[in-house]
């Protein structure tokens, strides 16, 4: 997967749109008005920052070398995936998906219902 497609399929989950908050190399996803994942957009490798449950979290960390605590994030609840090919493709959506899911659960209800 490259930029265009990893900001692109993000693009594509429901209620999704995408900001640079924080400056003009550092690209946010969010759902709802929350963020759900960051990416770097001048680190030289391909790497996305997600929010995930706590142990999940560390078990990632555990079963994968290319995940690892987010850098300047609650580092209970964010990984740093890097894109390598020890993770594929489709299972850097799930959690992605995930991401979104753990966000979502912390919406008010409302909200919450439209998903």
């Amino acid at each position: 997967m490259n930029i265009e497609q990893l900001h692109d399929y993000c693009l594509s989950l429901k209620g999704t749109s995408a900001c640079f908050p924080f400056d003009n190399v550092t690209l946010v996803f969010k759902v709802e008005g929350k963020m759900f994942a960051m990416i770097p957009l001048e680190s030289d490798a391909l790497k996305i920052t997600l929010k995930c449950d706590p142990e999940k979290a560390l078990d990632l960390r555990e079963h994968f070398s290319c995940v690892e605590p987010a850098y300047h994030f609650n580092k209970k609840f964010w990984n740093t995936i890097c894109f390598n090919q020890e993770m594929k493709d489709d299972e850097v959506k799930l959690w992605i998906q995930h991401s979104i899911e753990e966000v979502v659960k912390k919406l008010p209800k409302k909200l919450r219902e439209k998903y």
